[in-house]
């Protein structure tokens, strides 16, 4: 099969060849044939086999599914014409304006891998969690173990039962926190008002927690700012950290990320957690 024929699986090894190890957070010791990353290694970021990525790669497999192509594009470090320039060649409708976008720029996705040692994460408009650092799974259990659709902090703060793990508590207490969280998502239902996923939140918390509906009935809209949390960690105890929410200009991407003051008890314990993390790659 020819480029021409196969321009997808073409595109596909370009982007591997130019991206470094470094540049995802992969060691770079020992020998590599090659500067770019190794196809068990794209393969581990996007979650996917080894066997389907090579099947992209060669053309016999051709019409990946919009979960598999936005993965490929975060593991990938696109720039968003890149992005839709995957979708085209997947046969796939480019990602709607006016939708929650799940689309990770390459310099955050620098910054994540520069900050591997750090509890942080990057949730999208509507608290859907896309990707974390190893500690971060290690602080709160790994997302990797829940189903795409349930990795939503709107949907654990009201509906526990979805929870995989205990929410960290905010010295602000609960119901302010609750609070917060509500305008917060009043806002982006205002930034993204035909969004269907954000629309099947609303409907679903609304519909199953009345407090959730309560809160949503009083039209408050704002942004959740810094906030001090204890986690109940079942190897390390509580720990309390800072929790500050950082914005990326021109996307709607939350940065969350929890530190601690060095030379503190619970720096000890983000040590010894830092030290055991490890990671699995989140699929869509």
């Amino acid at each position: 099969m020819t480029e021409e024929q196969n321009q997808l699986g073409t595109a596909l090894r370009r982007w591997r060849d130019r991206l470094a190890p470094a540049d995802v957070g992969l060691p770079t010791a020992g020998r590599r044939r090659a500067a770019g990353l190794r196809r068990e290694e794209l393969a581990a970021l996007a979650g996917l086999s080894v066997d389907y990525l090579v099947r992209l790669e060669q053309g016999r497999a051709t019409r990946p599914s919009e979960q598999v192509a936005a993965a490929l594009s975060r593991a990938l470090h696109l720039e968003t014409s890149e992005r839709d320039h995957l979708y085209r060649l997947a046969h796939l409708p480019l990602p709607g304006a006016g939708r929650i976008s799940t689309h990770i720029p390459p310099s955050v996705q620098r910054l994540l891998a520069a900050l591997t040692g750090q509890a942080l994460a990057v949730f999208a408009a509507d608290w859907t969690l896309i990707t974390c650092t190893p500690l971060w799974g290690s602080l709160f259990g790994e997302p990797a173990h829940d189903p795409a659709d349930r990795r939503n902090l709107v949907r654990d703060t009201f509906l526990p039962e979805s929870a995989s793990a205990p929410l960290p508590r905010s010295e602000r207490g609960r119901e302010a926190m609750e609070a917060a969280l509500v305008a917060d998502l009043r806002t982006a239902q205002g930034t993204f008002p035909d969004d269907p996923r954000l629309r099947g939140l609303i409907q679903e918390c609304t519909t199953r927690s009345p407090r959730f509906a309560l809160l949503w009935s009083q039209g408050a809209a704002g942004a959740l700012g810094h906030d001090r949390k204890t986690v109940t960690h079942p190897v390390v105890g509580d720990i309390t950290l800072d929790c500050d929410i950082l914005t990326v200009p021109g996307s709607d991407l939350r940065i969350v990320a929890y530190t601690v003051a060095a030379g503190t008890p619970a720096a000890e314990q983000l040590d010894f957690l830092r030290v055991t993390a490890t990671r699995a790659p989140l699929n869509d």
